[in-house]
């Protein structure tokens, strides 16, 4: 679904002149379970300053920007009965399920459970375990994006208190279907030796073992901006064939003091080949900082950072945040030619590498809207073996994006 300009200003409109509304909405108590609805409404702009390559979603219009709905997620959530709570969430725009589980608490204590269904893996990045309504940033990280295994159907079993916990889950392909597939396991374990309000220590490792779905693996990532489909850094079509399993090591940190977060994951990925082609191994981190000019501080959750309300509604919580990102997919190298005009030889995966810079604005006002507005600065290199290049071959864009979100 597209989105024209005049309809995001539309949306706009309608978003300032819209009364405040609970963050979600009860239905009633059906069966012994308290049932709620939430929603989360996404529209995305990318306006993209080229270089090598045009990254606009529409190539053939000549245009330099892009505008759609990013997410439409509907969510239905259930407490009860006794110590049973349930969720089924879908993603109108993508057309896929999100969280479909049903878990099980025991006691009293929220970090001490099991869990079956479709999930968020605890092999993923403490970016993608957070809540989407509160991304830093428009466009998550690129180990995120390309390295990490989101949602995928199975069991979970997490054990812990407030401020640590050790999570271990074994599961299969993602729920809905042509999506994801590729059985495998997954840990994560945290800690947060200072867990008070307005300030927080956190530190956390996990390890995710999968097989690859029919022996391929494809690694690429976007510039940071979800709307384009070019991907320049890119491992190939056929670049990770004979795959057979995947792992993925990821370490986080977390710090927060008053209104001030810092935030830094590391993730590396290796994949297993086979019939005489060389294993592969690519890795990526971020380090992002995040100001609260409005004074108001963060919470902490099952290991993730809480994003709290606006402590004046009316006026709303602004953000301002910059993020360092980095993404290497080269695993080969190059050997020179024979002769000057003979072909050089390259050995491995060439995949490519990239690092940006996003400097961001995000305001919160009430209780249900955000806006966002980031700026990033791409700079991306690759070797190309075609004639006439036979280099690495940069490929630098900047990018202004902004979103409007409506969440309940």
């Amino acid at each position: 679904m597209k989105l024209s300009r005049s309809t995001l200003s539309l949306a706009l409109l309608a978003a300032l002149v819209a009364p405040a509304a609970h963050a979600e909405i009860a239905i009633d108590v059906i069966g012994g379970s308290e049932v709620s609805f939430e929603g989360l409404v996404q529209a995305d702009y990318n306006s993209f300053d080229n270089d090598f390559t045009n990254y606009n979603g529409d190539l053939p219009d000549g245009d330099d920007s892009d505008n759609e709905l990013r997410r439409a997620e509907l969510v239905l959530k259930g407490k009860g009965p006794g110590n049973i709570e349930w969720v089924l969430g879908y993603d109108a725009k993508d057309d896929k399920f999100l969280d479909a589980n049903v878990k099980y608490k025991f006691g009293n204590n929220a970090n001490h459970f099991i869990q079956v269904g479709q999930f968020k893996q605890p092999g993923a990045t403490m970016e993608e375990l957070s809540s989407t309504k509160n991304n830093d940033f428009i466009a998550k990280s690129s180990i995120t994006n390309s390295l990490g295994t989101p949602r995928r159907v199975g069991v979970q079993y997490n054990y812990g208190d407030a401020n640590w916990a050790l999570t271990a889950s074994y599961f299969g392909r993602e729920l809905t279907r042509n999506r994801e597939h590729g059985g495998g396991y997954a840990l994560r374990g945290y800690w947060a030796p200072i867990n008070e309000t307005g300030s927080i220590l956190h530190f956390g490792l996990s390890y995710l073992d999968r097989d690859t779905d029919a022996d391929f693996l494809r690694l690429r990532a976007r510039p940071l901006a979800d709307l384009t489909p070019v991907r320049y850094v890119d491992t190939g079509s056929t670049g990770l064939r004979n795959s057979d399993r995947v792992s993925n090591i990821g370490a986080e940190a977390l710090w927060v003091t008053g209104p001030v977060k810092v935030q830094a994951e590391y993730m590396k990925t290796d994949v297993q080949r086979y019939g005489g082609f060389d294993d592969f191994s690519g890795d990526g981190f971020y380090v992002s900082g995040l100001w609260n000019i409005s004074g108001e501080t963060w919470g902490y959750k099952a290991g993730v950072p809480v994003t709290n309300l606006p402590d004046d509604p009316t006026k709303g919580l602004w953000q301002v945040g910059l993020r360092y990102d980095t993404l290497d997919l080269n695993d080969g190298s190059v050997t020179p030619g024979a002769t000057p005009t003979a072909a050089p030889i390259v050995t491995g995966v060439l995949g490519g590498k990239m690092d940006s810079w996003t400097v961001g604005v995000n305001w919160y006002w009430r209780s249900n809207f955000k806006f966002m507005l980031n700026y990033v600065m791409v700079d991306q290199q690759k070797y190309n073996n075609a004639v006439g290049f036979r280099r690495n071959v940069d490929d630098n864009p900047n990018i202004t994006e902004a979103r409007i979100q409506f969440y309940w």
